[in-house]
């Protein structure tokens, strides 16, 4: 798909009009504009409903729902009116409207048509003289493509995704949009001493990898690193899941994939900070050589750990890949992602990702973002009352807790050991946002969340 701006409507093109409720033409009584309402006003005119005084991020969402609900019938040529509305609105059409054509159907040998429209059509933008909405058109079409490429990674089955898939992906990414890629592979990850990246992998026959990515822009004020789990499949391992849902494990790199995606789409937009991805990766399987409970295994940091539970995987490879990052790379920022625990969902259902840190101005600006967004975040405490909770009497801490109760805090207390105390350190518990159910697939699917959260941050850090 391709943008243009215009300032007159071209004639015989679908002209696609937004009304809020309340501004909707008075001659039309049938069309109340309401939220997502469609009304063809001549062959040529379709009328979508706002409902009242949207928020941007439902702008996103009514014209992807649209543009989805018709994917396989748009002609390749629409204008869409923007006429009166700022570049903000805009890009959030823009972004819905592309995101609207998602294709999921990624193995079918028969797949349903999807319109050329959302690859090679043509989307005008017709607005007022003197109007400046480029700019946020193009970003938002360029976020739109990453985010596809980051839903194809989330939506793809293990035995199309593997630590090597997720490293070649970086490869790629890092050679076609200008940023470094390293990738250290099981020889180098002992040689580092990732003793608790690897002490997961040894129930899998897929070697684990650590990507390290790292876009450095010609000129920046601050380096932020993001950590992202990248679980490619998790059994439990000897904890091992029910069997009924366990193919959705799949999506247990759900915090690669929103780091990935933020870094190359930073790196297309050129934005004036330097950005680490970390990302330990493995799988999370079973065989004789799998990690028990009740083994104590060490770390990068040196600490030693309990495991409780060899299901609370994610947290081990994560207590590697942050101490690597604060280590190597003394971030003025520690983030990181994860599709972490069972209790966020539980806390915030599929709503909003947990948010923890002790750091108020870095929550304050995070949660900025994720409004600005509609990526949502909920903070969750940090206090130290519950480092018990992580006590061991034979390790310097244990991996799980074994009670029905704080589970997500005391995963984010855990993980707060291996930041080497990091005075700007985040913990986003992202379970039920990653990868869930949507009106845009039969089942559950990849969101691609964080990457729209993330760059928001990143723009306002930047600026």
């Amino acid at each position: 798909m391709q943008i243009e701006i215009i300032q007159e409507p071209i004639e015989d093109v679908l002209l696609v009009r937004p009304f809020e409720q309340g501004a909707e033409p008075a001659n039309q009584e049938m069309f109340k504009a309401e939220k997502g309402e469609m009304w063809w006003y001549s062959s040529k005119e379709l009328w979508l409903g706002l409902g009242k005084k949207p928020k941007l991020p439902a702008v996103t969402r009514i014209f992807r729902s649209l543009f989805f609900k018709r994917k396989d019938r748009w002609p390749v040529h629409i204008t869409l009116d923007a006429r009166g509305r700022e570049g903000e609105w805009v890009g959030n059409a823009v972004n819905g409207i592309a995101l609207g054509g998602y294709d999921l159907q990624l193995y079918k040998t028969e797949p349903k048509a999807v319109s050329a429209f959302f690859q090679s059509g043509t989307l005008s933008i017709l607005v007022d003289e003197g109007s400046d909405v480029e700019e946020s058109a193009r970003i938002a079409l360029t976020t739109a493509l990453v985010q596809i490429r980051i839903m194809d990674l989330m939506n793809a089955p293990s035995n199309y995704k593997k630590p090597a898939t997720l490293a070649e992906w970086a490869r790629k990414s890092g050679a076609e949009h200008g940023y470094s890629v390293e990738i250290l592979e099981k020889a180098a990850l002992e040689l580092q001493g990732m003793h608790a990246l690897l002490a997961v992998n040894k129930g899998s026959d897929e070697p684990p990898v650590m990507i390290v990515s790292d876009y450095q822009p010609a000129h920046y004020a601050k380096t932020v690193a993001l950590v992202g789990k990248g679980v490619t499949f998790d059994t439990g391992g000897i904890s091992i899941k029910p069997s009924a849902n366990m193919h959705l494990m799949k999506s247990d790199m759900g915090g690669a994939a929103a780091v990935l995606g933020t870094i190359e789409l930073a790196a297309r937009l050129k934005l004036p900070v330097r950005i680490v991805g970390v990302i330990p990766s493995t799988e999370n399987s079973v065989d004789g050589s799998a990690m028990k409970p009740g083994d104590v295994i060490s770390s990068y940091a040196g600490k030693t750990i309990e495991v409780i539970d060899t299901d609370a995987e994610g947290r081990l490879i994560l207590a590697d890949g942050l101490h690597y990052a604060v280590k190597q790379f003394e971030p003025d920022v520690l983030i990181d992602l994860a599709t972490l625990t069972g209790s966020i969902i539980q806390t915030l259902g599929y709503e909003a990702a947990g948010l923890f840190t002790p750091n108020d101005e870095l929550a304050t600006e995070l949660i900025h973002a994720a409004d600005e967004t509609g990526e949502r975040l909920w903070r969750l405490p940090v206090w130290d009352e519950y480092k018990e909770e992580i006590s061991s009497d034979i390790a310097d801490v244990k991996n799980y807790h074994g009670k029905p109760l704080a589970g997500a805090i005391v995963a984010a207390k855990f993980l707060e050991v291996f930041t080497a105390g990091h005075s700007a350190w985040a913990h986003l518990d992202i379970a039920g946002m990653a990868f869930g159910d949507t009106e845009f697939a039969p089942g559950r699917a990849g969101t691609a969340y964080g990457v729209r959260l993330l760059i928001a941050y990143l723009s306002k850090l930047a600026g």
